[in-house]
């Protein structure tokens, strides 16, 4: 047999007929259905569509599944049928500037696109020995990243905050000004409301023209949060393979592992930390490690990540923070002092930096990032006048130089800031 007949064959499996037997709360449980885990069915409902679901895992002699959508009308007796035990969704030029649902179906009101190839939805990383190393630069557009926390073509960042300190903001501002060839964008677990705000305020059409934008809102059920990271980085690996650098923006990783939480107990396995099973601890690098730089192209990413409390030390953080190439933290502190983006230097890093930056620049910014920790140790004492002129150079030189770099972090969100003269800049500031 050869690979054609066995990917059809994969994807047009034999009829397999089973019957719903019970339901516990979002799950379904079915009798003579042994399909794999992953594999999709249909559930037959009276006087409904069918409901499609996901074969999830295995108690006692039943097959659970759990639904992509509500299980209203599902009673004991109806038939499941299997559809296919390998997911996969079409892809093409003609998705860009679309707004996509979890199965990677247009759900912007547009006529459907021309889509000329179809890709598996889950691909395995590529193997860590054919990675080349990172070596270029890519332009987020934003002083504070571009100068303090360069990145590299094919890194992974995450981007930690609280609620309401400006995740969204930034993403935006780096999808209008990045100098990447296409931007995946997903948006996890969000309100319905965000979208179009996201999409009209911070995205922008200039934005959008090169984006593919997935979606799964907050009340949609957990396997569509769980598939939509999952969709929108088969989308971005099949432009990274067409030779292009792909930015994927993910909004956000917290919500996705929340998902992954609910599918996991569903299935009967034990909590751990915060309730977590340790199925998001194993699903979290399978998604991470899908991105970075190829032969054939570049995937760099930025993964929000919402910390419960502006706790650095949150579950989902501390072990995001291990897989990535570094993270940027923004400060609620610096957000309610109007500063924006509220990007805070001292606590955040690029693992990468070192690689595709000139020593010049290294040295800049490291002196940059010595003079925030002075002033921000003195900060106190500076503020309440305790601080006597003269009594250190060091601090006498950090009040001095605060402004300027301050002047040069802060950034309006309409303000495009070229690559070579933030370099430049920060080179000027902190040489």
């Amino acid at each position: 047999m050869n690979n054609i007949e066995k990917h059809i064959n994969s994807i047009m499996p034999v009829r397999l007929i089973g019957t719903v037997v019970q339901t516990h709360g979002m799950t379904i449980a079915a009798a003579g259905f042994p399909a794999p885990v992953g594999s999709v069915a249909e559930i037959e409902r009276a006087g409904n569509e069918p409901l499609k679901a996901e074969i999830i895992g295995f108690r006692d002699n039943y097959t659970i599944l759990y639904p992509y959508n509500d299980i209203i009308g599902v009673r004991r007796g109806n038939r499941v049928r299997l559809t296919k035990t390998l997911p996969w969704i079409r892809v093409g030029t003609n998705l860009l500037g679309r707004i996509l649902n979890a199965e990677g179906l247009p759900i912007d009101g547009l006529p459907l696109p021309t889509l000329e190839d179809r890709i598996l939805f889950d691909n395995k990383p590529p193997q860590a020995t054919s990675r080349p190393r990172i070596n270029e630069i890519l332009a987020t557009g934003i002083r504070a990243i571009d100068g303090m926390l360069t990145c590299g073509c094919g890194q992974r960042l995450g981007i930690f905050a609280g609620s309401g300190v400006g995740k969204s903001v930034t993403l935006g501002m780096i999808a209008r000004y990045t100098n990447a060839d296409i931007i995946v964008i997903g948006l996890i677990g969000e309100r319905g409301r965000e979208l179009n705000d996201f999409i009209e305020r911070d995205l922008g059409t200039e934005g959008l023209q090169k984006s593919v934008v997935v979606v799964a809102t907050s009340n949609e059920p957990a396997l569509m949060r769980v598939r939509a990271p999952m969709t929108a980085m088969s989308i971005a690996e099949y432009f990274r393979d067409q030779g292009k650098n792909v930015l994927v923006m993910m909004d956000s990783l917290t919500r996705f592992a929340m998902a992954q939480r609910e599918i996991g107990l569903a299935a009967g396995e034990p909590p751990t930390t915060k309730g977590y099973p340790p199925s998001v601890y194993a699903i979290l690098p399978k998604l991470i490690e899908r991105a970075g730089r190829s032969q054939k192209g570049t995937i760099t990413a930025f993964f929000t990540v919402l910390v419960e409390g502006d706790d650095q030390n949150d579950p989902i953080g501390d072990t995001v923070r291990g897989l990535l190439d570094g993270h940027i933290w923004l400060s609620r502190k610096l957000s309610t002092r109007g500063y924006y983006p509220a990007i805070d230097p001292i606590e955040s890093i690029s693992r990468l930096m070192p690689d595709i930056c000139d020593e010049q620049h290294l040295k800049a910014a490291r002196n940059m990032r010595k003079i925030l920790g002075i002033y921000s140790e003195n900060e106190d004492a500076i503020s309440i006048g305790a601080y006597r002129k003269g009594s250190s150079q060091e601090i006498d030189n950090a009040i001095v130089m605060k402004p300027k770099i301050d002047e040069f972090l802060q950034q309006h969100i309409t303000d495009h800031a070229q690559l070579n003269v933030t370099i430049n800049k920060i080179k000027e500031i902190c040489s």
